[in-house]
Order: C-alpha cells, then structure tokens, then sequence
C-alpha cells in the first residue's frame, strides 16, 4: 500500500462531495462539500473556475499523493450523461491539481450514502448538505480497500484535457 493522503471526489450537478484519506490510506473520511460552479473564474484568477479552485486548495492543504474521481456508471456498464460529466470534469482536474487523478467506478456510492444516512437518522431533507461527502467517502474508502488487496492503484488514471 502506498503511503500518502488520497482525495476522494464525488461529481454532482449542484454539489461535489470531498473526502481524504489518513497518511496510510487506511481510512476514509468526509471533508467538505464543494457547491458545483461551472461559471468562469474571478476576475485576476488564474481561469480556474472556482469549485476546481477549492478541490485544488483542499488537495494542496492535505498534502495529497493521488485525487480519486468516483465514475457513475450505469448498473449494465455503460456510460451515462453522468459518466461524460464525471469524466469532463476529472479531465479538468487533472489539469488543476499537481498529483495524479484517477477514475474509479463508483456504482451506487449516493444510494449506499443516503442509506447509511438514513440508518443514522438523518431525514432526506437533513442529508442533502452531507450526502456527497459521504458518497465521496464511499468511493475512496473502495479505492484503498482495492488497492489494499490487489497491490495496485484503484481505477484508471486521468489525462489532463483541455482548460480547466
């Protein structure tokens, strides 16, 4: 296992999960939750829009090795408007961040999040804020868990693509 904190990353049309992982990624746990901003970046930035902006300040301030991007395959496989978005997204990334991004599939990591919310108490209405910190969770503690026992990093690795 490969020593070094891991940001866990899930991508949604309003909100963008983040978790990290301690320094022997052993374990995953929520950060923040990032409002999704498409918009052009502030005025003097460096043209980074400002939810990449924050997940490369979060990445930057833990001192991490690796972002791993959660991949929302359909159940049968196949790539969704979601999966294009996710995909977009880490491709930007990538540009972004200094260290490695990564794609791992992230089939049903919202549903299993809102369910363990829901088995804590926590109404629907109540989780909207934490649900995709915990989906975000979800999808890391999965890629240290496969990378544990397989001996190789979780998903595929990400090519940065075009502008951020």
């Amino acid at each position: 296992m490969r020593s070094g904190v891991r940001v866990g990353i899930d991508v949604g049309t309003v909100r963008i999960g983040v978790a990290r992982s301690d320094f022997h990624g052993m374990l995953a746990t929520p950060v923040e939750t990032v409002p999704r901003d498409r918009g052009a970046a502030s005025p003097g930035a460096a043209s980074v829009p400002p939810d990449l902006a924050r997940i490369a300040a979060i990445v930057t301030e833990l001192d991490a090795v690796e972002v791993v991007v959660g991949l929302p395959l359909a159940l049968s496989g196949r790539h969704t408007a979601s999966t294009d978005d996710a995909v977009t997204f880490a491709g930007s990334l990538a540009v972004t961040v200094p260290v490695p991004v990564r794609l791992v599939d992230e089939r049903l990591s919202t549903v299993s999040a809102q369910a363990a919310l829901r088995t804590a108490g926590r109404s629907t209405r109540t989780q909207r804020p934490v649900v995709d910190q915990v989906a975000a969770t979800i999808i890391l503690q999965h890629a240290l868990d496969t990378e544990r026992a397989t001996g190789k990093p979780a998903g595929a690795p990400v090519e940065p693509t075009g502008r951020p």
